[in-house]
């Protein structure tokens, strides 16, 4: 998933390896927080959103078959009691909780789920998450306006649900995890038509309230919510409309509790040198890379010695300084947190002279010129700038293109329009936590086409053959197996260097007092900017 880079260091940040949260089972049920946002919310119709903003929210409203344990990326059960698996991975059968509800106060059925994954396969309906779905079987003819539905999905009894797959796929617990797969009334959708974003019918553990569109959201608990003593907090109201530096004094002077759009840049040092402030900030690391790409297909970037000479040349650390150590330097596509992370890895050193050498070997003693696209907002220039200077001090001329995000995307997708793109403001965040997902979308051969995400147009078909060998392995016993064949495909991706990984963002939560809980529900898996279902309000009797 592409996303927003630094709009408040948000995304779908999803921890490979972590803790689960504590949660405070006793903490007191009651209160209420707020949440700012400068932007009003698109939708929160799960088969549409598709933004760092009503991802979180449509997540406290909708549950789907498979969530994932509070702050963590471990999966659960969720609206299933059970789920199995065939032994050739082809079959999957969920069983449903009794007594779940919609918040029309309507029981769930198989049924419902079979409507939902159909409506969200719909090319009617035309949700940008439909892809995910590509493994159920009949999915192909189904997008494509044939059929009647998908032959995949088929409803064995009121509480049974049967999903049969095309192809093996590791992957496909996960895809059941987002908010795509959300479980929806159908007659709630039939009433509300179009409208349905607006009027979002759920089983989540809160419920729409009130939108007053340009003002405000409100999110009340419901209680007929399947976990017991869940929500903790009675209501959840975003205020929309407030400048990022505005909604800060907000949440200063006690009338916010925490920052959708993240702490403002201009801000950020201020907030972190102050004791009083930084101790309510809470840091955690996001499934995130931004990185340079380097066109494979344009000379002298089809040249393998001149792709690696660039990655010597550039100085991540003075990067990292630029946006005031808000992230890591990266040395491979993966990020820390996700896993498959090949932690021994140590990828190519800044080596200026080096990189100078190399491409005297490649015959480029003499450099050459390019151009470097890049997206025209802050802090994105001010680093293509640094990328340019690092560049040039191996004899690299590189010309800045400052365009905006459109203009960015439409270059990257065709095969001859930018030989070097810095994706800061479009950086990849995966939309689950498997590796994966940083494969084929931006690097494998099926997104080396126009208009696609692979901006390198880097395909090896010998690593796509292992990657869907990889996602193949469907039994969980060897789940090790799979993440080391992952493993080895990003390591043998940094031999070929399409990519410059530059960094890997870290998350900042800027919180108030009048709420608490566990550290990695500020910053969990699922829920940006909180996990609004497992915090508690500190004011509640």
């Amino acid at each position: 998933m592409f996303k927003l880079f630094l709009a408040g260091l948000t995304g779908l940040a999803l921890f490979g390896n972590v803790a689960l949260a504590q949660v405070n089972e006793n903490a007191p049920q009651g209160g209420s927080m707020t949440v700012t946002y400068k932007d009003d919310v698109a939708t929160l119709d799960p088969a549409i959103g598709y933004d760092w903003q009503n991802w979180s929210m449509i997540k406290s409203l909708f549950d789907g078959l498979m969530g994932y344990e509070p702050g963590s990326t471990q999966l659960r059960n969720e609206l299933s009691a059970s789920n199995t698996i065939s032994a050739d991975g082809m079959v999957h059968v969920f069983k449903l909780k009794n007594g779940i509800k919609f918040h029309n106060g309507r029981e769930i059925t198989a049924a419902d789920v079979k409507y939902s994954l159909e409506r969200v396969t719909n090319p009617k309906t035309q949700s940008p998450g439909a892809g995910f779905f590509g493994m159920i079987d009949g999915f192909d003819s189904w997008n494509a306006g044939q059929g009647s539905g998908l032959s995949g999905v088929k409803v064995i009894d009121d509480k049974t649900i049967e999903i049969r797959l095309s192809r093996p796929d590791a992957t496909f617990l996960h895809v059941m995890a987002l908010n795509f797969a959300s479980i929806v009334p159908k007659e709630a959708v039939d009433a509300a038509g179009e409208d349905f974003g607006r009027k979002p019918v759920g089983s989540g553990a809160f419920k729409l309230a009130e939108w007053t569109p340009g003002q405000r959201v409100v999110f009340e608990a419901f209680d007929g919510y399947h976990r017991a003593g869940v929500p903790k907090l009675e209501s959840v109201t975003f205020e929309i409309g407030l400048e990022p530096m505005v909604a800060l004094l907000r949440l200063q002077q006690g009338m916010a509790d925490t920052l959708g759009d993240g702490i403002p840049p201009a801000q950020f040092m201020q907030v972190m040198n102050d004791p009083n402030q930084s101790k309510n900030v809470i840091e955690g690391g996001q499934l995130h890379t931004g990185y340079i790409t380097m066109n494979t297909r344009m000379a002298p970037f089809d040249n393998v010695m001149v792709r690696k000479a660039v990655n010597m040349a550039i100085n991540k650390e003075r990067i990292v300084r630029i946006i005031n150590g808000r992230a890591v330097p990266a040395n491979q596509p993966l990020p820390p947190t996700m896993p498959g992370y090949a932690k021994d890895y140590k990828g190519y050193p800044f080596d200026q002279d080096g990189a100078k050498k190399m491409l005297a070997d490649a015959g480029l003693a003499n450099g050459f010129s390019t151009e470097l696209f890049v997206y025209n907002t802050d802090p994105n220039p001010r680093i293509a700038q640094a990328i340019q200077q690092d560049l040039a001090a191996i004899g690299i001329k590189a010309e800045i293109r400052n365009l905006a995000q459109a203009n960015v995307i439409a270059a990257g997708g065709e095969p001859d329009q930018a030989p070097m793109i810095w994706s800061g403001g479009m950086a990849w965040i995966a939309d689950f936590p498997d590796p994966s997902n940083f494969y084929g979308p931006i690097l494998g051969c099926a997104g080396a086409v126009q208009g696609g995400w692979n901006w390198s147009w880097y395909c090896n078909e010998a690593l796509d053959a292992r990657a869907a060998e990889a996602d193949s392995m469907t039994d969980p016993s060897k789940t090790a197996e799979r993440e080391a064949a992952w493993r080895q495909i990003y390591v043998d991706i940094m031999d070929d260097a399409p990519w410059v990984p530059v960094f890997n963002e870290q998350r900042f939560t800027f919180r108030s007092e009048k709420i608490d809980g566990d550290g990695t529900l500020f910053v969990d898996p699922v829920h940006i900017p909180v996990n609004y279902d497992y915090i508690f309000s500190t004011q509640a009797k």
